[in-house]
């Protein structure tokens, strides 16, 4: 594959996403980019050619860690560096793959070294390379929450720790942020969200004649790469050339006290957390008056920096979608007018303006979207545009085969459907934890072996070292000094006396949740109450950094609604549409969890699943569990939930049963299944009820195969 990058200017429409990258171009100090939408919309493509369009940067000859000549840094491993002449390479553009390792992120010390030698041999890492270029982090949603750390660490300071019992090296660490994602995948922790600067939705066009251009250009570039780049060597050269002088025009702009005051009121009127967001629409108004050749800030640049800064700072919760309300977006600029409008001078850079119009052609050319007039969001109006296309007249279709679809004998089954209703508020949950010690993704919910956390122990490296126990590495070779003929105050270290730390802290797990949607849930107000619990189990889910999936059961059968994903938006989407009512086919469900786990066992074996039941335990209906026809639906549930017992799968029940009578079958189904039952009242972190510690399994990870299965443990 060729190494030439498709032409920045080449990209089709994604006029937002071209002028956030670009803005952070002229101002790096803006923050960085975040990337969200599907896939296929060329957000990699449009991150890879930016790395192209930057100055390049003076370091010093030699030197690993990008310092420049006029102003070194005085901690830099490579230092000191005296004063000389520099050298020009091009930014770098680093690239962190989604499963690197910590060393392989911030560096990696040689501990032999450090120890016998007193030497810091230190190889850089890939904070190291992106020092004064752009990291760009693909599927970032993605990133183990360790590494999430070392960036959030890394950007907020501009430096790069890297400590090993004692011994420390840092180094400058000042880089253009950009990540991209796709939402379904999973959101990122609201730390990371707000160390991005900028944010930008983007979507496959909807308009053929856009959609034909994007894959003409891109045959065009597969056939020839090098041919391809040349074509639109003179676009690149006039954007290069605009980021440049946007870059000298920069410290040039006013920003005057009626911008101001608009971006405060801004803020203020969306009621957004903190004081980053007025900081970073500041420098994006600036920075989009300096890209539109201007020395003044005005009300249009406010508005354009509030639709790309504010939008992932509006987030409440993971069930909020980011957005902003651009009518109350106007109504708040309306109220701080621009003092002096002054249209008149603004042809004095109409070179630079004029470049982009130009080009009438799909996406326009280097300049059409992103120029000095923001866009006015024409490409977030067309996703939007096949929803409202199910109501027109013209679907007859759809009603006239509901009312034949229905068989006698289904609709029996399966009983009067009703229309869904809206979760309850939701609320903060008690932990429910996986028994035992775990060895899988970092997260915060049960007991795991992790790289980071408290140190339980020593033991011999499996591979490369990254953990050192310094206690149990010189007991290791205190017995030798004498052999090895020590005689000075250091220790003589060999490779075979070093000792890797082992740690405890936290996992992630798979949380599969089992929700009755029968007839007999379906009181308007106690599926309203059902659902908000499972909100309140999916938003726990959420800050606890686990995957999630959904099984419903109704009728006759039992169905996955939502494939275990990280993405708890999706969950609380297919809740929020679940319809209720028909029989309760239990034993289907339960034994399409079974399934389920079993399938995602093989995919992950390391990631230890969570069984949630929502249900009042009634069993009605065989449902699609084989044909069997010689036992009740009663039996068939209780065989289906000890196969789910037997395979050492940790539940538990959430007791949805109300009223003066209770025939407590929810209780039955924990019995079966090994784990607790709790009650929706009982699920509240500040009710009166026992708190869930634990849920036990009848073959836990640590006891023996004979263990009792009556091993479950409640605490007070």
């Amino acid at each position: 594959m060729s190494s030439t990058h498709f032409p920045f200017s080449a990209v089709v429409g994604q006029d937002d996403l071209r002028l956030a990258l670009l803005l952070n171009a002229v101002s790096p100090a803006v923050g960085g980019v975040l990337v969200r939408g599907e896939k296929g919309t060329a957000k990699s493509t449009a991150v890879r050619a930016l790395s192209a369009l930057l100055p390049q940067v003076d370091v010093v000859p030699g030197c690993r860690f990008s310092c420049a000549p006029a102003a070194p840094d005085p901690s830099c491993p490579d230092g000191p560096h005296e004063s000389g002449p520099g050298a020009l390479r091009p930014a770098r553009m680093v690239e962190l793959p989604v499963g690197a390792s910590e060393d392989r992120l911030v560096g990696a010390l040689d501990i032999e070294r450090a120890l016998a030698e007193g030497v810091k041999a230190f190889e850089p890492g890939l904070l190291a390379d992106a020092h004064r270029g752009i990291l760009y982090v693909d599927e970032v949603n993605l990133l183990h929450d360790h590494l999430v750390d070392v960036l959030l660490d890394a950007a907020a300071m501009g430096a790069s720790y890297v400590e090993r019992e004692g011994v420390s090296v840092r180094h400058a660490a000042r880089f253009l942020l950009v990540g991209t994602m796709n939402p379904e995948e999973g959101e990122l922790r609201p730390q990371l969200l707000d160390r991005f600067g900028l944010t930008v939705e983007v979507a496959a066009s909807r308009e053929p004649a856009q959609r034909v251009e994007v894959v003409r250009r891109r045959l065009a570039y597969e056939d020839d790469p090098a041919g391809f780049a040349t074509r639109w060597a003179g676009d690149e050269h006039e954007v290069r050339a605009r980021v440049v002088a946007a870059r000298a025009l920069l410290p040039k702009v006013s920003l005057g006290d009626t911008a101001l005051l608009q971006i405060a009121a801004t803020c203020a009127g969306f009621e957004v957390d903190g004081m980053r967001a007025d900081i970073v629409m500041a420098r994006t108004a600036t920075a989009l008056a300096a890209w539109a050749g201007r020395t003044d800030v005005r009300k249009e640049d406010v508005r354009q920096a509030a639709l790309l800064a504010l939008p992932h700072r509006r987030r409440r919760n993971p069930f909020d979608a980011p957005g902003l309300d651009e009518d109350m977006l106007d109504r708040i600029l309306d109220e701080f007018p621009d003092e002096d409008p002054e249209p008149e001078p603004e042809p004095e850079p109409e070179g630079p303006d004029d470049s982009g119009p130009e080009d009438d052609g799909p996406g326009g050319g280097p300049d059409g979207g992103p120029g000095g007039t923001p866009p006015q969001g024409d490409g977030s109006q067309d996703p939007d545009t096949p929803a409202d296309s199910p109501e027109t007249p013209e679907t007859g279709e759809a009603p006239a085969e509901a009312p034949e679809a229905p068989q006698p004998a289904a609709q029996e089954a399966a009983g009067p459907e009703q229309a869904a209703v809206r979760a309850a508020e939701p609320f903060r949950t008690k932990m429910l934890s996986v028994p035992g010690l775990g060895e899988g993704a970092s997260g915060r919910r049960s007991r795991a072996r992790t790289a980071h956390g408290r140190t339980t122990g020593a033991q011999r490296p499996r591979g490369h070292l990254t953990k050192l126990h310094l206690a149990a590495t010189i007991q290791a070779a205190a017995p030798h000094q004498k052999a090895r003929g020590r005689d000075g105050r250091g220790l003589v270290i060999r490779k075979d006396d070093l000792r890797q730390a082992t740690r405890e802290g936290r996992e992630g797990n798979l949380v599969l949740f089992v929700v009755d949607a029968s007839g007999s849930m379906a009181a308007r107000q106690r599926m309203s109450a059902v659902k908000g619990a499972v909100m309140s189990l999916l938003l726990d889910a959420y800050q606890r950094r686990d995957k999630v999936g959904l099984i419903t059961f109704r009728g006759a059968t039992a169905e996955l609604a939502l494939p275990p994903t990280s993405s708890v938006d999706a969950a609380a989407a297919r809740l929020e549409q679940l319809p209720t009512g028909g029989r309760t086919p239990l034993a289907a469900g339960l034994l399409k969890a079974h399934e389920v786990l079993r399938i995602e066992r093989l995919r992950d074996p390391s990631r230890r699943p969570l069984l949630v039941v929502v249900t009042d335990g009634r069993a009605t209906s065989a449902g699609n569990v084989g044909g069997r026809t010689d036992s009740s639906p009663r039996e068939l549930a209780g065989h289906s939930a000890r196969l789910l017992q037997a395979g050492g799968v940790a539940s538990v029940v959430v007791d949805c049963e109300s009223g003066p009578v209770r025939l407590g079958l929810a209780g039955v189904l924990a019995q079966d299944l090994g784990g607790p039952s709790v009650t929706l009242d009982g699920l509240r972190a500040d009710s009166l009820a026992g708190l869930v510690k634990n849920v036990r399994t009848a073959v836990a990870s640590t006891a023996s195969p004979h263990s009792s299965s009556n091993s479950n443990r409640r605490a007070a």
